[in-house]
């Protein structure tokens, strides 16, 4: 038990790490928007600019930010004590990303209600430890006040799956 506890408060990452592969990041979409802007063509033609003068320009100062960053991650030493996240946060923080990434992924074959139906019970059972009792009419019925919201009230349609389609609302 005393293991378990101490692990999670050892860090999971340093500022330094973190500041580094930000860094790395940055630095890649800049270099990205380099090229291609590039390939489009970033000299100043005859008519002006042409299609990728600007962005190449950005892009070169998006670069510059994050070799800024990066120099400056690797000159503070000091970075690579300090903790950026410990490892029981980090465990928080996926037991939300996860099945927020999930439910984001399977919109688009289980429809926007029926999706969100499991994702709500999903957190409920799961995080907030409620019986079923609770959790079936609770995230059916968000899910019954979503559509009426927005398919009847709004008329927004949002993606719909098999089950929206057999009830003949695709």
């Amino acid at each position: 038990m005393q293991d378990e506890k101490q692990a999670e408060g050892e860090s999971a990452a340093s500022v330094r790490t973190v500041e580094l592969v930000t860094a790395g990041l940055i630095f890649l979409f800049g270099a990205i928007v380099v090229f291609d802007s590039y390939r489009l063509g970033a000299r100043w033609g005859e008519d002006g600019p042409q299609a990728g003068y600007f962005p190449f320009y950005v892009g070169l100062l998006i670069c510059f930010s994050g070799a800024g960053i990066l120099v400056r991650a690797l000159r503070n030493a000091s970075l690579a004590k300090e903790s950026f996240v410990e490892r029981g946060q980090l465990k928080l923080i996926f037991t939300v990303l996860v099945p927020a990434v999930v439910y984001v992924s399977v919109i688009q074959y289980l429809g926007f209600y029926v999706a969100s139906t499991l994702f709500i019970a999903y957190f409920m059972r799961q995080i907030g430890k409620y019986p079923w009792l609770k959790v079936l009419p609770i995230a059916i019925g968000m899910s019954v006040a979503f559509f009426l919201v927005f398919e009847i009230w709004f008329q927004v349609p949002l993606p719909k799956g098999p089950l929206e389609a057999a009830l003949g609302f695709a």
